[in-house]
């Protein structure tokens, strides 16, 4: 099974994953002034992806341009992979293509492991 494949229910269930409905869960987080050329590119991308009406376009003319604002606003501390091999455990049906996925490593030719890091308690989930 692929991750299109997966509903929000259905990996609950799978996965034993407890689902919360928090609001304002970025209410700590502060705004960050939108680049000009970023709302520039989104003025002249959104009405074309939208038209279109396809997650593929929808993802290059919007999604992209805003993901790679945010590497720059990260110093290019982070990096970015879009339609790779994205296997995690195909006995769970973690396999197939991402769409996005955004990594803390700066490099840029190979997702590096652990997918996901176990939390503590007193880590926080967004450092």
């Amino acid at each position: 099974m692929s991750y299109s494949d997966f509903t929000l229910d259905r990996v609950r269930k799978t996965f034993s994953l407890t689902i919360s409905d928090t609001v304002n869960i970025f209410a700590s987080i502060h705004e960050v002034e939108c680049p000009p050329l970023l709302a520039e590119v989104l003025r002249e991308n959104v009405p074309l992806a939208l038209a279109s009406n396809t997650e593929e376009s929808r993802s290059e003319m919007i999604i992209a341009p805003i993901l790679i604002a945010v590497r720059k606003y990260l110093n290019n501390k982070i990096s970015l992979f879009s339609g790779i091999d994205f296997t995690v455990d195909s006995a769970q049906g973690l396999n197939g293509n991402c769409d996005f996925i955004i990594s803390r490593s700066p490099e840029l030719l190979i997702l590096n492991a652990p997918v996901v890091k176990k939390l503590h308690k007193a880590q926080k989930l967004i450092q």
